[in-house]
C-alpha cells in the first residue's frame, strides 16, 4: 500500500546569489532558477534583490522597488520571465 503526501507549494525561505534565485517550498523541495530568466532581477543593486515579499498565501514573490512578481507555479515549470532570451536564441 503507498501513501502519499499533498505538496506544500507555500514559500519558506529565500536565497537570492550573484547567479540563482533559490526558493525553499515548506515541503522541503528547492527551487534554483538563473537570475538571467528575470531581466528586472539581474539588473538590480544587491539592495534592490534583497527587498522582495512573500506574496499570495505563500505562493509567489513581490519586488516593489523593482515592479517585479515571480510565481512558484512559474518557476516548478521553468519559465523565465517576458523579455528573457537565453544565448541559444539570441540573433548576433
Amino acid at each position: 500500500m503507498s501513501t502519499s503526501t499533498i505538496a506544500d507549494e507555500r514559500i519558506r525561505h529565500v536565497v537570492i546569489d550573484a547567479e540563482y534565485l533559490t526558493v525553499e517550498l515548506m515541503d522541503g523541495r528547492r527551487i534554483g532558477t538563473p537570475l538571467a530568466w528575470y531581466p528586472r532581477l539581474a539588473a538590480a543593486t544587491p539592495p534592490q534583490l534583497n527587498d522582495w515579499e512573500i506574496i499570495c498565501a505563500g505562493r509567489g514573490l513581490h519586488w516593489e522597488q523593482l515592479d517585479e512578481d515571480l510565481s512558484v507555479e512559474g518557476m516548478l515549470r521553468g519559465c523565465p520571465a517576458a523579455g528573457y532570451q537565453s544565448t541559444s536564441t539570441r540573433q548576433a
